[in-house]
């Protein structure tokens, strides 16, 4: 293909969701070089362009969204149920998810010292948390983990880029010693 990065902007928009950049080479014949540097003159023209929409790094993938400068405009057109904030404790417990995962709802629960469920739920239902295995303990509690979506909406390339927190505080005295077998559901 002589230019791969009209392509590579024509499968993001159409995608909807991030789309690995391993991926996008093998449907374009093309090695990851190639397509790191094809996203990154997007970027350029899109900045240099001053355009609406952005290309995010999510994961070892890309997606397109809108620029923030123009939310309220988008959010007017869409309407209001699009943007209904979350929670105080809601926030908590995807805060603890986000820093702890994989964990459980258990974990969250002592950690928040409430009962979480509905918290829980809430992201569970947003697509800001997903199940990603069960705890190999009694009872096989569900394990959490934060989503894709919940990179793209605080604008994050993976979990290791939250600001850092010393969790040491936060940490149950059993937990800081050794952490139980984690069975991966493949989720």
């Amino acid at each position: 293909m002589k230019n791969i990065k009209y392509a590579i902007e024509g499968i993001l928009f159409a995608a909807g969701e991030p789309v690995s950049a391993a991926k996008l080479a093998a449907v374009l014949d093309t090695g990851i070089e190639d397509i790191e540097t094809a996203v990154e003159a997007l970027k350029d023209e899109y900045n240099r362009d001053e355009r609406g929409f952005n290309i995010i790094d999510i994961r070892e993938g890309y997606q397109i969204c809108s620029r923030p400068v123009y939310y309220t405009y988008i959010q007017e057109i869409l309407g209001e149920q699009r943007n209904q904030p979350l929670s105080n404790a809601a926030m908590e417990a995807l805060a603890i998810i986000a820093y702890k995962q994989p964990v459980t709802r258990g974990q969250i629960e002592r950690i928040r010292g409430v009962n979480s469920d509905g918290s829980v739920n809430r992201l569970y239902e947003r697509g800001l948390i997903e199940e990603c295995g069960r705890l190999d303990a009694p009872g096989r509690p569900i394990l959490y983990r934060t989503t894709d979506t919940f990179l793209r909406c605080f604008g994050l390339r993976s979990p290791e880029d939250l600001p850092y927190v010393d969790l040491s505080k936060f940490e149950e005295p059993a937990a800081r010693e050794d952490r139980p077998e984690i069975n991966d559901t493949g989720k």
